[in-house]
C-alpha cells in the first residue's frame, strides 16, 4: 500500500467539536504534544468564527476547515475565495461536480476535499439519499470520487470502508481523509454512536487513508492524551508492517 510521508502527529486530525473557543483552546493545549492537526467544523465555527482558525494557525497548528460547502456554484466560488490567505490546510466541499468545479475555480491556496457520502449514512438510508435499490453507497462514493478527482480536486473524504475500492480504482494521486474512526476501546467511551460506516485506525491507514479524523474516542476517554498515544502507536504499527 502506497503511503505519503506524513508526520505521525499530523496523521490524526482531532475534531474540535466543542461549543466555544475557550473549550477548543483547552483541548488543543491538552493534546498539542501528540496532535498537530485540528478540525474546525460547523459547531465551533458558528460559535467562534474565523478567530479560532486564526488562533490555531498562529500557534503553528494545521487546520481542516470542515464546513462542507454546498450551494449554487457562484456562491461556493466566492466563499472559497474569501478563505484564501487564512493559512488553512484543508477545506471541505460537497462532492457534486458543479460544487467541486466552482471551488477549484476560486484557485485556493489550500487543498480542497470533496465529501462523498457522510459516514453517518448506512445502506438503510439509501432511500433518503435518493439512491436506487440496485446501487450501493459504495457505488455513489466511487462515482463522486471519480468526478472530483477528474476535475483536479486535491482529496476525498470517505468512510474507511470505501478506501480499498477508491485506491484500487483511482490510485494514490489524491489524499484520502477518513472520519468514522473507532478504536478498539471506543465502545467504552461512546454510548450512542451516530457513525455507521466505521473502522479502526490501523485498518483505515492500511487501507489507504492519509489522515484520520477522530474526536469522541479521544475526547471521552478517561485519559485523552493516552488515547491519542495508543492510536498513534496503532498507526505506526500498520505503517511499519509489510504491505
Amino acid at each position: 500500500m502506497n503511503q505519503r510521508e506524513i508526520p505521525l502527529d499530523e496523521r490524526i486530525i482531532f475534531a474540535l467539536d466543542v461549543p466555544s473557543k475557550k473549550l477548543a483552546q483547552e483541548w488543543v493545549r491538552r493534546l498539542e504534544g501528540e496532535v498537530r492537526f485540528f478540525k474546525v467544523g460547523l459547531e465551533l465555527f458558528s460559535s467562534a468564527g474565523p478567530d479560532i482558525v486564526e488562533w490555531l494557525i498562529g500557534q503553528n497548528f494545521k487546520v481542516m476547515l470542515d464546513l462542507k460547502f454546498f450551494d449554487v456554484p457562484e456562491t461556493v466560488k466566492r466563499a472559497v475565495a474569501n478563505l484564501k490567505g487564512t493559512g488553512i490546510s484543508f477545506l471541505t466541499v460537497h462532492g457534486f461536480k458543479s460544487v467541486v468545479q466552482a471551488a477549484l475555480e476560486a484557485d485556493p491556496d489550500f487543498e480542497l476535499l470533496a465529501v462523498t457520502v457522510l459516514t453517518s449514512f448506512s445502506e438503510e438510508d439509501k432511500k433518503d439519499l435518493g439512491i436506487g435499490e440496485a446501487r450501493t453507497i459504495q457505488d455513489v462514493v466511487l462515482e463522486r470520487a471519480k468526478g472530483a478527482v477528474a476535475l483536479g480536486c486535491h482529496g476525498i473524504v470517505c468512510s474507511p470502508r470505501e478506501l480499498v475500492l477508491l485506491r484500487k480504482e483511482l490510485g494514490f494521486d489524491f489524499k484520502c481523509v477518513t472520519p468514522g474512526i473507532r478504536p478498539s476501546f471506543s465502545s467504552k467511551v461512546i454510548q450512542r454512536d451516530d457513525q455507521a460506516r466505521t473502522e479502526t485506525p490501523g485498518v483505515a491507514i492500511s487501507s489507504g487513508a492519509d489522515h484520520i479524523v477522530i474526536g469522541r474516542p479521544i475526547r471521552n476517554a478517561e485519559d485523552p492524551v493516552g488515547a491519542a498515544r495508543l492510536i498513534k502507536q496503532e498507526i505506526l504499527n500498520y505503517l511499519k508492517s509489510p504491505s
